[in-house]
């Protein structure tokens, strides 16, 4: 016997272990997974920042319409998240995420598709020209002949280039793959983090959560070099002769091979799907119960009767689950706390996605640097430091054991000493660059006002010279002008990349000694101080990214700990939508269009129509971009000390305190009225609740008799019985016959859709009429004051003058009775 039992002890030991084993084997397998799907989605995402400013010029745009594009992720996600967050959590989470990573990679796809049917770039008026011949043949000096020769293209030439170029609206192919982007990335935060904290052992969610944060940033470090390759490449590299390109990856015009990232990423978010499909909805749940649960599953809905019960219930699940969430939404919108960190955070993310977006361009007309050496060095520098700070974050967290109000004042430390960072960043502004027709006269004596029209020089007034060109050229004496035909060059030497322009008569009225009045194609570069001030930048770009990192994490477990249990994964949800709504969607595009605001120079597409931006005015960029920042940060810490100090207040006890003596007073009302068997409190009480529940029955039912009548009328009043009668005979002759029900069903379907578009047509007119629009405010602001008023009117008599609600209602129907009377 005893040794049956040991053997029957071991048995149940070992099982155990093989349970405890399997358990830890699944929930590792899913933060293997997740970790893959972040690092993929991460991927996609800097791929997209990268790419922004490349997607700008190849479809020449404005900055504000490729923020909107950046913003379409988010518009995306916008249209599944609070959805996704709530009914996610009660379904196959991991399938889920699955199918997020799916989708999300098809998206990314589909946003370089368009590079497979566009024409090729041109980056220069010129370059309509055959690429096999050789490219500066076509460069305008100042030289009759040869602009008279450029002016003479056919309008057939120009109509067809100007055609080919509307191939332009393919931005709206990535705008939608994008969106479809940032649908399939939606399920991966809010469902993966909380299947987290639902299986994670107590304590080690935040290490999780920070641990997979960081592991994420193997993505944009991947994203950086990959970014840095493909920019160096030229957008057609595959289609055209790269010898026959004349600009450089400094050049303002260059695209690099922008869709070669969404490619990849494509296919590794694609890769990153898999796994999830094999992975249990519950991994503490062991292989044999879900069989078996399954099979009996099987069995039942094989069972008729049991199928109908089966869809009563699920009907009713999902009545109850749709109560159920706007029942905990409006428990999220009326607390304090969470309404007040949703808010702080939107300013705060607002401004790093505003920022982040553009950081490229900034770099690039800030301080002369290609977009390869820019993702380059972000990549190799600032993202290790960002992995390091949200990994620290979770670490410091979890060994101090920090409580609820110590990880808010965490959080707000690290913002602060990033935002006296971010204070440096404007004594490391550069001034604006030495440009001909831009900032200086043509013969670069004298500075202009204003960048708009500025008139030529005697040096090339001559030359009867395209001013809307940019052909940008340095002259020897370290001005950049806006072609070699603006800045009066009247010959040239060498080819492609390396040409030389000589006798310019704009370089000799500076008055140069060496009387070597030359110009090398392609802007001048930064002076030696500019340059020192970027090697600064960059420094304090890691030390404030290090900080911002570090309460990065702090975010999410705030997110988590003042709401609900139960709440978790729809207020990271509704949280996630906020940001993305006004974050997300709108930063982009509001920093887009002030950055737009200091452009000096735009390009001209073959239409006549304004393209993208060639050269801005360094110091105002530095001024809008860095300030817009800095206003926005500034606003959140001030809504982050408020944050803190309604939190300790609340969670000192004295919230605690008052709603367990309202539960007291209620519990001793509820024995009084139990054991006494009477009513001790009379109308005028302020606790005293009537049947309130009456008047709804009786207007109920009043609105179900009041029904009965309609159902006995007629369609048409005017139409006598008889014809009414035929018609009907006939229309059911006509029904019998197949053919006249499928013309039937078929106008039916054309009366539909001419409905529809006569709605919206209908709607369109309506919004567009200014006097309808002003009653529609006017009577919106008139209704709001009375609708409010009304509702509240019985309180405010009660509690203004001591009325009873008996009393009141009878007094307010007398007097509104006379009135309408």
């Amino acid at each position: 016997m005893g040794q049956h039992q040991h053997l029957n002890k071991t048995a149940e030991s070992a099982s155990s272990e093989k349970k405890k084993t399997r358990r830890c084997n699944g929930f590792k397998m899913f933060l293997a997974a997740l970790s893959f799907s972040y690092i993929a989605r991460a991927l996609g995402g800097i791929i997209m920042k990268m790419s922004i400013t490349q997607i700008e010029r190849r479809f020449d745009i404005s900055s504000s319409l490729a923020g909107l594009i950046d913003g379409s992720f988010e518009i995306g996600n916008l249209l599944v998240i609070v959805f996704v967050s709530y009914f996610g959590s009660k379904l196959h989470r991991p399938k889920l995420i699955g199918i997020g990573c799916l989708i999300m990679g098809t998206g990314s796809i589909l946003t370089a598709l368009p590079h497979f049917f566009m024409g090729y770039y041109r980056y220069s008026k010129e370059t309509h020209i055959n690429p096999s011949e050789n490219s500066t043949s076509s460069l305008s000096t100042c030289l009759i002949n040869q602009i008279l020769s450029f002016n003479r293209t056919s309008p057939e030439i120009v109509e067809k280039d100007c055609v080919k170029e509307s191939g332009s609206h393919m931005w709206m192919y990535v705008f939608m793959g994008n969106m479809l982007r940032g649908i399939g990335e939606t399920p991966i935060g809010p469902l993966g983090i909380s299947y987290i904290d639902d299986f994670a052992k107590e304590g080690h969610s935040s290490l999780y959560v920070g641990s997979l944060n960081a592991i994420g940033m193997i993505g944009p470090v991947i994203g950086f070099i990959l970014g840095s390759l493909f920019a160096k490449m030229y957008v057609d590299i595959g289609y055209v002769d790269l010898s026959t390109i004349r600009i450089t990856p400094k050049d303002s015009r260059w695209v690099g091979a922008w869709w070669l990232g969404f490619l990849v990423s494509g296919l590794f978010s694609i890769t990153s799907s898999i796994p999830f499909f094999f992975l249990p909805q519950n991994p503490n749940k062991p292989q044999k119960e879900r069989k078996v649960s399954l099979s009996l599953h099987v069995l039942k809905t094989n069972d008729e009767r049991s199928q109908t019960a089966n869809l009563t219930n699920r009907g009713k699940k999902v009545t109850k689950n749709v109560t159920g969430f706007f029942q905990s939404l409006k428990s999220l919108l009326t607390n304090p706390l969470y309404v007040m960190f949703v808010l702080l955070t939107l300013l705060q993310i607002s401004s790093f996605i505003g920022s982040f977006t553009y950081i490229f361009k900034y770099m690039e007309q800030q301080y002369g640097q290609s977009a390869s050496q820019a993702n380059f060095l972000l990549g190799v520098i600032t993202i290790p430091t960002i992995a390091t700070g949200m990994f620290l974050g979770g670490y410091i967290i979890k060994k101090f054991k920090l409580s609820l109000v110590g990880i808010a004042k965490f959080s707000l430390l690290t913002s602060i000493i990033s935002f006296l960072f971010q204070l440096i960043y404007f004594p490391l502004i550069c001034e604006s660059k030495s440009v001909a027709g831009l900032t200086l006269t043509y013969d670069g004596n004298n500075s202009v006002a204003s960048h708009i029209d500025v008139p030529l020089s005697y040096c090339n007034s001559e030359c009867n010279c395209d001013e809307s060109q940019w052909e940008p050229v340095c002259g020897n004496n370290g001005i950049t002008y806006l072609s070699p035909c603006l800045a009066g060059c009247k010959s040239l030497s060498g080819i492609k990349k390396s040409t030389v322009f000589y006798n310019c008569s704009c370089v000799e009225v500076t008055g140069l000694q060496n009387r070597n009045y030359s110009a090398h194609l392609g802007e001048c570069p930064r002076d030696d101080a500019c340059t020192r001030k970027f090697y600064i930048y960059v420094a304090i770009q890691v030390i404030n990214s290090l900080f911002s990192a570090t309460g990065g994490t702090v975010c999410i477990l705030l997110i988590v700990k003042i709401v609900q249990p139960e709440l978790k994964a729809l207020a990271m949800g509704f949280h996630s939508m906020v940001i993305r709504t006004l974050g997300g969607i709108l930063a982009p595009i509001y920093f887009g269009a002030l950055i737009d605001k200091t452009c000096m120079k735009w390009s001209t597409t073959s239409c006549g129509a304004r393209g993208a931006c060639r050269i801005y005015n360094s110091v105002f960029f530095g001024r809008v971009y860095l300030g817009l920042s800095t206003a926005l940060r500034f606003s959140a810490l001030v809504l982050y000390i408020v944050f803190i100090f309604v939190m300790k207040k609340k969670f000192q006890g004295k919230d605690t305190k008052a709603s367990d003596n309202e539960r007291k007073v209620m519990d001793e009302a509820n024995l009084e009225f139990l054991n006494n068997g009477t009513i001790r409190i009379t109308p005028k009480d302020s606790r005293w609740v009537g049947a309130w529940w009456l008047g709804f029955l009786v207007s109920g039912i009043l609105s179900i008799i009041s029904s009965i009548p309609f159902f006995f009328l007629l369609p048409n009043p005017n139409k006598p019985q008889k014809e009414r009668k035929v018609s009907l005979f006939l229309h059911v002759l006509k029904t019998n016959d197949k053919r006249n029900q499928i013309a039937n069903l078929t106008n039916r379907g054309k009366n539909i859709t001419k409905n529809v578009t006569s709605f919206f047509q209908s709607l369109k007119s309506i919004l567009t009429n200014p006097l309808y629009v002003i009653f529609v405010i006017f009577t919106l602001l008139h209704m709001s004051s009375y609708i409010a008023s009304i509702t509240y009117i019985i309180k405010i008599m009660e509690q203004q003058y001591g009325r009873s609600a008996s009393e009141t209602n009878f007094l307010l129907g007398k007097i509104y009775f006379y009135l309408f009377a």
